[in-house]
């Protein structure tokens, strides 16, 4: 098949309110039945995975998504809450043909979305969703009565996640004395994370572990990490650990309360790897959103920082082509292929961890491996048109840049998931990279109204 464009998969699969337009059971049972033909291949009996995170809306996508699958003539292992790279790595384990995350992320409980793997465990590249798209647009042949597929329950898929986060850990290497804030985001992590700390020797505090279908990511988890850093302090812990609602994003708290982000994450798994003479590719690979300080200081350790687009699959697509083990997005996201296909929240932690246990010292003393330079990011919304294409705010972007030249940024994207526009600057002078972002995001906000 040709190239073709995608409108109902965004960034990270498809993502919108529930029973609404995209996602509706209607919908929902559509793409199965779609996604299940473009991986049916050869003779052998074909067989999906399908996991959740907490919302509420989970029990109207999964039973339609396993009809769909079931109508084709798909086998569907139903899983249950389990962190999205749970379903990645069991997709590979189980020899699934798909697997499938019913996940919105770390947006609030409204919304919802569909991930889909192939069989290698990987996100599915744009082209694969094009071509289910236009699947979708024409006739699918339902399987014959003799040929349905069954679904079953894998009863101990949080077992064998549990075992495989925890054989990512140095075996020489325990958490005994280490008191963890964990933040689930009353998400998919809520069993998993604690239960792979405590097991590893750790004294939990667990938070955010009581979903009720509506308070995923609610004023915590990833996303909103004050309420871990808060708690880190209240307990006099070691450090905070906070994931999204789906736990494939890390965001760290050391024992001050201080945000640890995703760029200092990376920064600090690749410079431990590193030295251990383990650390693939020269460098590591992550967005246009990283900043600046991370750059440098790459370079200033004789290695590279490999920007992508925006989108955890494009850093993960980036690696498998140049052959880095090391990679994410400064939200939280860390990749790393020595162990997962795709972020994992966790499997970040403990490498984290690893480091914090092996240095003896605290995590406000490993945690900042660089300084910063001022960041500033606004989102400003718009209703229709194609406000970038404007004059103005051509005018306005051309200036900033002129501004800052080669010591900072600007940055103008469109966001991949809602009708907004991401304004974003950063360099040494925090006072210009707030008048740039202010002048740019007022430009695009005279043409969106």
């Amino acid at each position: 098949m040709q190239s073709m464009t995608r409108k109902l998969f965004g960034t990270d699969g498809i993502r919108g309110t529930a029973n609404l337009a995209p996602m509706t059971a209607e919908t929902v049972l559509r793409v199965a039945e779609a996604a299940g033909r473009q991986f049916m291949n050869g003779d052998h009996r074909h067989t999906v995975v399908i996991g959740k995170d907490t919302r509420l809306s989970g029990y109207m996508v999964e039973p339609a998504l396993t009809a769909g699958f079931i109508a084709i003539g798909m086998d569907v292992v139903v899983i249950g809450p389990i962190p999205t790279p749970a379903i990645a790595m069991l997709t590979r384990s189980l020899r699934a043909d798909l697997g499938v995350m019913i996940s919105a992320s770390h947006n609030p409980y409204e919304d919802n979305g569909i991930k889909l793997f192939g069989p290698d465990g990987y996100k599915l590249s744009d082209q694969i969703e094009a071509e289910i798209e236009a699947r979708m647009a024409g006739p699918i042949e339902p399987a014959a009565p003799a040929r349905l597929g069954r679904a079953r329950r894998l009863d101990d898929a949080r077992g064998r996640y549990i075992e495989f986060a925890k054989n990512t850990f140095p075996r020489h290497l325990r958490l005994d004395g280490l008191k963890i804030v964990v933040d689930c985001a009353h998400g998919a992590g809520y069993k998993t994370a604690p239960s792979v700390l405590w097991e590893l020797g750790a004294e939990v505090v667990p938070l955010g572990v009581n979903p009720d279908g509506f308070n995923i990511n609610a004023g915590c988890g990833a996303v909103h990490p004050q309420a871990m850093c808060e708690h880190v302090v209240a307990h006099g812990a070691h450090l905070g650990i906070a994931l999204d609602g789906d736990a494939d994003r890390l965001i760290v708290a050391d024992e001050r309360g201080r945000v640890v982000d995703g760029d200092q994450i990376m920064a600090l798994i690749a410079q431990s790897w590193h030295r251990a003479g383990r650390l693939s590719g020269g460098g590591v690979v992550s967005t246009v959103m990283s900043n600046l300080g991370l750059e440098r200081h790459l370079q200033g350790n004789g290695l590279h920082l490999a920007r992508t687009q925006v989108g955890d699959r494009y850093v993960v697509e980036h690696m498998r082509a140049h052959g880095y083990n090391v990679g994410g997005e400064q939200s939280g996201h860390v990749v790393l292929s020595d162990y997962a296909t795709t972020g994992d929240g966790l499997i970040a932690a403990l490498q984290v961890l690893a480091v914090l246990v092996e240095a003896g010292r605290p995590m406000s003393a490993v945690g900042q491996v660089f300084r910063p330079l001022p960041q500033l990011l606004k989102s400003v919304r718009f209703g229709r048109g194609a406000p970038l294409d404007d004059a103005a705010v051509k005018g306005a972007i051309d200036r900033g840049k002129a501004k800052l030249g080669d010591r900072g940024r600007v940055l103008i994207r469109k966001s991949g998931t809602e009708p907004v526009i991401r304004v974003m600057a950063e360099g040494d002078d925090v006072g210009m990279v707030g008048a740039i972002v202010d002048d740019i995001a007022e430009a695009i906000r005279r043409v969106a109204e």
